[in-house]
């Protein structure tokens, strides 16, 4: 069930976590301290929805700046699961991120990721950076975070900096 929530200004992006996923090989569990991330692992009892949220989806329409203001969602798993879980979002507006290479090593034994897709802090960084919402921390506990920055022709050092308030619990 999805419940409606009022979302304060400097909401924190909301990251939908499957249970069902390593922590020792999760790109997004270094940085559950993060201030401006919220993450619930899923199966959950209620099911956050932002009000006026918009899902990060690869068949959603482009993000844009113009999405800024709006409560992001971002749902962490595998390819497979991240499909089973979008179906709780069946309401929420998608909205899908260009074509960006990603660093992360593929390690799927059923060939389920997609051609353009990425790690989720990957996913996470790029929404960010094209929303104009910090990207400060996000890619500290990233060990591919310089070749990926790179493939982007991006130089942001903030984002490979440890926060203070973010301390790494791994």
């Amino acid at each position: 069930m999805t419940r409606n929530l009022e979302i304060p200004d400097g909401e924190p992006t909301l990251i939908l976590r499957s249970r069902k996923e390593r922590k020792d090989r999760c790109t997004i569990w270094p940085l559950r301290n993060h201030p401006a991330l919220r993450i619930v692992n899923y199966p959950c009892r209620e099911l956050p929805c932002p009000a006026n949220a918009i899902l990060l989806h690869p068949e959603g329409i482009p993000l844009s700046d113009a999405d800024s203001c709006r409560p992001l969602i971002i749902l962490d798993g595998s390819w497979r699961h991240a499909a089973s879980m979008a179906t709780n979002y069946g309401r929420v507006e998608r909205r899908s991120l260009p074509g960006v290479p990603t660093a992360y090593p593929r390690s799927s034994r059923l060939g389920t990721d997609p051609e353009g897709g990425l790690a989720s802090v990957e996913a996470l960084y790029v929404a960010h950076w094209i929303t104009g919402r910090s990207t400060a921390g996000l890619l500290a506990y990233y060990k591919q975070a310089g070749e990926f920055l790179r493939s982007l022709g991006r130089n942001d050092p903030d984002a490979m900096t440890e926060s203070m308030n973010c301390p790494n619990q791994a």
